[in-house]
């Protein structure tokens, strides 16, 4: 793409999960797109994480015609932030933009994104869409989320910022670095800090095919970013045990007054049951939440690779899996 001696290098990394409909589109218009953009070479590595369909079959069409095409194919589906990782990770660019090949992530604001961190002094330029055209239900669980998040966490995560970004190669080492296997990028992105630029843009229409993500798959994912940067739910744990303990030491307190005053008091079985059952939902409310705690930590000390490569043109060390 016109390389010529001290040009400087962007990678883009392209997440792929039963995406054969809409590659042809996204490769298409982007390589056209980059390809005006002078000063730089652009590489694309592909992930394919465990499609069912004809994907890897086009990235392996794409990376024979073109020598800028480079992919990695899972040996199953590992979810969007093993994909994410997998590129950050065999990334050797100056520069690195990850994207979603569906078209919803403009890629006419490659040159804007890619200014901001060559020239403007940024490590970062993460692109915010707006909300317009999702459904309402999402879009207030959505907000909702970003709300309490931000509440709760160390970290900041501005509603509607994704993964399209344009990372310094300084910023994408320091992620490559958290290891960790249950990860939650967009508060990888804002924990890691540097100087990022936002900049905004309508909601697009997915180019073709259908969204992968249902409300079940959010709400996990969601989740996963509240136990992944809070420690929150644990401390409301603790304080609703601590009330429940204190309101039932007054009660029985008045239970003992009353006795000793209006002599022998026999409870009522409404009560006793209502009490019961409060005591008991605060109790099992708490273990679930330790629960979701305990699983996070028993993955990580399995140390199990965060991804395992089928097959890939790009060079791997031996028994390198992550």
């Amino acid at each position: 793409m016109g390389k010529y001696d001290g040009e400087r290098i962007v990678d883009i990394i392209i997440p792929c999960f039963n995406e054969s409909e809409v590659l042809d589109i996204y490769f298409i218009e982007t390589k056209k797109i980059v390809s005006e953009i002078y000063g730089y070479e652009f590489n694309f590595i592909f992930v394919d994480d465990g499609s069912k369909d004809s994907t890897v079959d086009i990235l392996k069409k794409y990376a024979k015609e073109n020598e800028c095409v480079k992919y990695i194919s899972f040996s199953r589906n590992f979810g969007k932030e093993s994909a994410m990782y997998a590129g950050l990770k065999n990334s050797v660019g100056d520069y690195v933009l990850i994207m979603d090949a569906d078209m919803q992530n403009p890629p006419t604001l490659i040159e804007k994104m890619l200014k901001a961190v060559s020239e403007e002094g940024y490590d970062c330029c993460s692109a915010n869409r707006t909300r317009n055209g999702d459904p309402a239900l999402r879009t207030y669980f959505s907000r909702k989320f970003y709300s309490l998040i931000n509440k709760i966490s160390e970290v900041d995560m501005p509603d509607g910022a994704g993964d399209f970004r344009m990372m310094s190669r300084k910023m994408v080492n320091a992620i490559v670095a958290m290891g960790e296997v249950q990860r939650f990028s967009k508060g990888i992105f804002s924990w890691v800090g540097f100087k990022t630029k936002w900049i905004y843009f309508e909601n697009v229409e997915r180019a073709a095919g259908q969204t992968k993500w249902s409300f079940w798959k959010l709400f996990k994912y969601a989740l996963d970013g509240i136990t992944a940067f809070s420690t929150f739910p644990l401390r409301i744990a603790s304080f609703v045990g601590c009330i429940v303990s204190a309101s039932s030491f007054i009660y029985l307190i008045y239970i003992i007054m009353k006795t000793i005053i209006s002599g022998k008091d026999i409870p009522g079985y409404a009560s006793t049951i209502t009490l019961i059952l409060f005591i008991g939902g605060i109790i099992i409310l708490s273990c679930g939440i330790l629960g979701e705690y305990i699983s996070k930590i028993y993955m990580e000390v399995k140390n199990r690779p965060i991804y395992i490569v089928r097959e890939t043109n790009i060079d791997q060390p031996k028994n390198d899996y992550r």
